[in-house]
């Protein structure tokens, strides 16, 4: 204890060692301090450690055995010349104290007050255990000679008895004599499963992440996976494939909606005026007239365009007569187109002027040197 104290220590002026003798006498204190502030009725405070299970009798709590207790240490009596102890604490769960006391005669503690022992003792006898041999057998041993005889013959008996299981123990320590490479057998067994369980453990964290759970997986069994392999599921199509059939749907659709009724000369009709305003193509788009500019034409061009104009005309009477028959359904037309090529004028036909409005004259004629201003 001293060595790992400080030991420089602090002597007043009017010290004397002669005197004094030492510096708790100097002081008038005891070494111990505290512990020894009853020691002039014969009490030391100690550190008690409880030998064994006790009940308390004050708040009826366990007290295990172990725990420690600063307890007042004080002599009632002897034992022959072995003295005799005597413990008071209190309870830590109650202001009850207990009090214990040494028994020499067992080599125990006894319970003076205060609490009660569990009892926890077993025969040795009962549980087949080895047993030191008592004072008065073993004087009788070493003086009485038939007893000896009768002691032994009694220990042949017990160990004939005994035998068939000292072999079969012997055996099966025999079994585990190479420590080390059992050792390592075991070890080599753990690392195995160790490694096994990392890998599940990984699939189960990746199948959580993936599934956004967070409940505990458990472990597949054959059943489960069975019942997997009964089960099919179709993936849906990527975007891409999506985008892909939409703009197939879309190219597929009709242009007109089912509602309406189509009407398959009406769309012949279309297509033909779409073809005769492809024809006319290259023309000026812009008409002159409304830039203030007076175009005059050659015969041969008057003549021409005479006859396109009638062409035009008599496709446009065409078209809206069969829109009539179309829509009106039975209302009879009084015009016919003759086979000159003339139109005559009937009810529900526009004027021939408007016919051909329908139709731009694109002349180039823009560079004829006779077009004056």
């Amino acid at each position: 204890m001293g060595e790992r104290k400080g030991v420089n220590k602090y002597y007043p002026p009017d010290f004397d060692p002669a005197k004094h003798g030492s510096l708790n006498k100097y002081r008038n204190s005891h070494p111990l301090r505290e512990r020894a502030r009853k020691l002039s009725q014969g009490i030391l405070i100690i550190r008690f450690e409880m030998p064994y299970n006790i009940w308390c009798d004050g708040c009826q709590n366990h007290i295990g055995m172990g725990v420690r207790y600063n307890a007042e240490k004080k002599k009632v009596g002897n034992y022959y010349t072995t003295p005799i102890y005597r413990f008071r604490m209190k309870c830590h769960l109650c202001p009850n104290h207990i009090e214990m006391q040494t028994d020499p005669a067992s080599c125990d503690y006894v319970i003076v007050s205060g609490a009660r022992r569990k009892e926890e003792r077993w025969d040795g006898e009962a549980n087949e255990q080895i047993l030191t041999t008592a004072h008065e057998e073993k004087q009788k041993l070493e003086t009485d000679a038939m007893y000896r005889l009768e002691h032994g013959s009694k220990d042949q008996s017990k160990l004939q008895r005994a035998l068939p299981t000292l072999q079969n123990i012997q055996e099966a320590q025999s079994a585990w004599k190479d420590d080390f490479a059992l050792n390592s057998l075991l070890r080599r067994k753990f690392r195995e499963e160790k490694k096994v369980l990392q890998e599940e453990e990984k699939k189960d964290l990746a199948l959580q992440k993936k599934a956004n759970l967070c409940i505990p997986l458990v472990r597949e069994s054959d059943e489960d996976r069975h019942l997997a392999a009964l089960l099919k599921y179709q993936s849906l199509g990527s975007y891409e494939d999506k985008q892909k059939q939409k703009r197939s749907e879309i190219a597929d659709r009709p242009w007109f909606s089912p509602s309406q009724p189509s009407n398959t000369k009406a769309s012949d009709t279309v297509k033909r005026l779409a073809f005769a305003g492809k024809s006319t193509a290259g023309k000026s788009p812009v008409a002159m007239n409304s830039l203030g500019v007076v175009r005059r034409k050659s015969r041969e061009k008057e003549q021409s365009d005479m006859e396109e104009e009638n062409e035009a005309s008599n496709l446009t009477a065409h078209v809206c007569r069969q829109d009539q028959d179309s829509h009106t359904h039975g209302v009879s037309l009084d015009s016919s187109v003759g086979p000159e090529g003339g139109s005559q004028k009937a009810e529900g036909i526009p004027p021939s002027n408007l016919a051909a409005s329908l139709v731009a004259d694109y002349s180039d004629s823009a560079s004829d040197p006779e077009a004056e201003l």
